[in-house]
């Protein structure tokens, strides 16, 4: 087994971190293995920091722009029941967007753990909390999310095989399974690699954006202006309601959603402090400005009630202006989702480690690679509940029921930046943004989430019910630790047996983990017993260190 066997090879040794609720977790490392792997001198096996600036940008504009833009930004447009106003929609949900982004730039710095708002709220507001965030994630929000993105980047490629008809379902899926699984491998074998696709495809999505924007500007060159003209725009095509706009609101708050998935991977940046809010500062802005010239360019082409009418609207605009070159749009569509399955799975799998280290997850996915330095027992889960996914019809059903709570947990983390501001005003703030910023965009989060909870008051009940469903998961395998030993065992001989084949071990304290308090530090140098979360998720670490090290 790599990195086990004889003299001069490394060597197995426990380090204790903090689990959730202050136990001591122990964590297998290896010492002397090459700094080129990730493994620096005494420090062991950690997730190495290599995501700079470009890739950090590359994570928020890569997941925040997905098919919709492409596919149908007519969400916005049929709700907001003019151009004018939808614009305006555009351009006010990207500012609350990235005021949203701007505090959790906050939380990333005073909080700087990977795993982002179940982080933050797991540490504000406590382990019960934390964990219910994770159970909506685990259990429907990125399985299903991710099967979507990669059904409909097999639709597209499928598209020009079956021109006139339907693409067949299992041929669907089956290309949508091979996506995810490549992608798979890709995040597996190195992070560098992922983030090198991820960079690649959004420049590719951007590109062709680039393109419909230019397009765009030709129309209006040439006179193509009419729905642009203020008196034409601002003239409603339908009765305007206030349920209406705030639902377009809702739309466009739904399309800006990824803006907070940086701060999965705060482990893996490049010097955090700097780098996260360098890349919200680029990300942010830039979204809105392509999501707003791409609005305008696609009414320079069609009229609203054509924009409305079609089901890929970059595909009609390339069919009315690009002639032979309209192949481009749906191939943009295929670039756009490739990459869109590709970041979700990078950022998910972080979300599903750090619940393996606070103990919410069983032990195993909280390793990473002793060589590589990635997360494989996570990414691997992360696939698997994915591909599970793909053999259900309710995908878009599910996604409708818990889009509200994932919603719901971005306002919780917000409120959570005030409660800190409160309860310990004066821990370190590299970043400290104005306190009318979380109380701006809380204000516009409870008002969308008031508005949905009064016109889809079964859809929003049912998404609480999934959720609520953790509870009593959470008090059986998180809060009851004196469980049977036969369990224990059972448990640790599956994570035993995993951790062979997939050539992982605990991590040794990141940089970021080192600021605990000296107890911590002390402890790294000496085996404690294991916590009882510890034990259920991953039983007895020295009996699999000296495995591992045999």
């Amino acid at each position: 087994m790599d990195g086990g066997g004889g003299g001069g090879g490394p060597v197995a040794r426990k380090r204790s971190t903090k689990s959730a609720g202050g136990d001591r977790a122990p964590a297998t490392t290896v010492e002397g293995a090459s700094p080129e792997r990730g493994v620096g001198e005494g420090r062991g096996v950690t997730l190495k920091q290599e995501i700079g600036l470009v890739s950090a940008c590359g994570i928020i504009v890569g997941n925040i722009i997905g098919s919709g833009i492409f596919v149908s930004p007519k969400g916005v447009m049929e709700n907001a029941g003019s151009v004018g106003v939808a614009l305006v929609v555009w351009i006010v949900t990207g500012v609350i967007t990235a005021i949203g982004a701007l505090c959790y730039a906050e939380l990333g710095v005073t909080i700087p753990k990977s795993g982002g708002d179940y982080s933050y709220v797991t540490d504000i507001f406590g382990s019960l909390a934390g964990f219910l965030r994770l159970w909506i994630a685990v259990l429907v929000i990125y399985p299903t999310n991710q099967a979507v993105i990669a059904l409909t980047f097999s639709s597209y490629v499928l598209q020009p095989a079956f021109p006139s008809c339907l693409s067949p379902d299992l041929a669907l899926r089956l290309l949508a399974a091979l996506c995810l699984l490549l992608l798979t491998w890709i995040n597996c074998w190195s992070v560098r690699w992922a983030t090198r696709v991820q960079d690649v495809f959004t420049a590719g999505k951007l590109l062709a954006l680039a393109l419909i924007v230019v397009m765009g500007l030709v129309q209006i060159c040439k006179g193509e202006y009419h729905w642009l003209v203020p008196a034409v725009a601002f003239r409603p095509w339908q009765e305007v309601h206030v349920g209406a706009v705030a639902l377009a609101f809702l739309q466009g708050s739904f399309a800006y959603g990824g803006w907070n998935f940086l701060n999965y991977v705060t482990e893996e940046l490049v010097d955090p402090y700097r780098n996260l809010p360098r890349a919200i500062f680029i990300s942010i802005p830039l979204v809105t400005i392509v999501y707003v010239s791409a609005n305008i360019a696609y009414v320079t082409a069609m009229s609203p009630h054509e924009l409305l009418a079609s089901n890929a609207v970059a595909v009609t605009f390339g069919e009315k202006l690009l002639g032979p070159l309209s192949v481009l749009m749906p191939f943009s569509v295929a670039l756009s989702t490739f990459g869109g399955v590709n970041g979700s799975l990078f950022t998910s799998s972080r979300l599903f480690f750090a619940g393996a280290r606070e103990g919410h997850l069983p032990g195993l996915l909280a390793m990473i690679h002793v060589e590589r330095c990635t997360p494989i027992p996570a990414l691997l889960f992360t696939c698997v509940t994915t591909l599970l996914m793909l053999l259900t019809s309710d995908m878009y059903t599910l996604i409708n029921y818990v889009g509200f709570i994932n919603y719901l947990f971005y306002g919780v983390a917000v409120a959570g930046l005030l409660v800190l501001r409160w309860t310990k005003p004066d821990i370190p703030r590299p970043i400290k943004v104005s306190v009318a910023f979380p109380i701006i965009y809380l204000l516009f989060w409870a008002f969308l989430l008031v508005f949905s909870l009064v016109s889809e008051p079964v859809v929003c009940g049912v998404g609480l019910a999934i959720m609520l469903t953790g509870v009593p998961v959470y008090y059986m395998a998180v809060y009851w630790h004196n469980k049977p030993k036969c369990l224990d065992s059972f448990v640790e001989c599956i994570t035993y047996l995993c951790q062979k084949m997939c050539v992982v071990v605990y991590p040794e304290e990141t940089h970021v983990a080192a600021k605990a308090d000296s107890d911590d530090k002390m402890a790294a140098e000496h085996v404690t017993e294991p916590s009882a979360n510890r034990a259920e998720a991953g039983g007895d670490s020295s009996k699999m260190a000296d495995k591992l090290e045999a």
